[in-house]
């Protein structure tokens, strides 16, 4: 091998050790603090539910570590293939939302069925009601 041949292997180790400021440090201790003081602030104030709590305090207390620890962020890079921190960050976030996304959508697929259901059960409970009017299916229509 030359001088001019590249070392891919010995140039993925640089790019994954590189410093990082201690300023983005700062920043992201006090952005993940934030959001988790302002997760703990919504559940306290009724604004969000007791049951996502669990996933928003993961993820905030995740931000933490990561900013705390970055050589775990390096270990996770070095471990999925990437070749920077940053990188590593964008695919966990990328992730993330991707699994709230269905957790969001199953949610909603649920709820779609029981309205059906409910709907078609108000229907029958108003044919039950009034047996021979035809229009007992219907719903009340509103006064002119």
């Amino acid at each position: 091998m030359g001088p001019e041949t590249l070392d891919i292997h010995a140039l993925r180790q640089l790019a994954i050790g590189q410093p990082e400021a201690l300023a983005t440090r700062i920043i992201g201790i006090l952005l993940g603090s934030g959001f988790l003081l302002a997760v703990l602030f919504l559940v306290h104030r009724g604004k969000l539910r007791e049951e996502y709590t669990p996933i928003w305090v993961t993820a905030a207390t995740g931000i933490l570590i990561g900013m705390v620890w970055f050589d775990l962020v390096r270990l996770i890079t070095w471990a999925v293939g990437a070749w920077t921190p940053s990188s590593t960050l964008f695919f966990l976030g990328l992730l993330f939302l991707l699994v709230v996304s269905l957790n969001y959508a199953v949610r909603l697929s649920g709820l779609r069925r029981e309205m059906s259901t409910l709907a078609q059960e108000l229907a029958l409970l108003r044919v039950d009601r009034h047996p021979d009017d035809p229009a007992a299916g219907d719903p009340p229509q509103p006064r002119s």
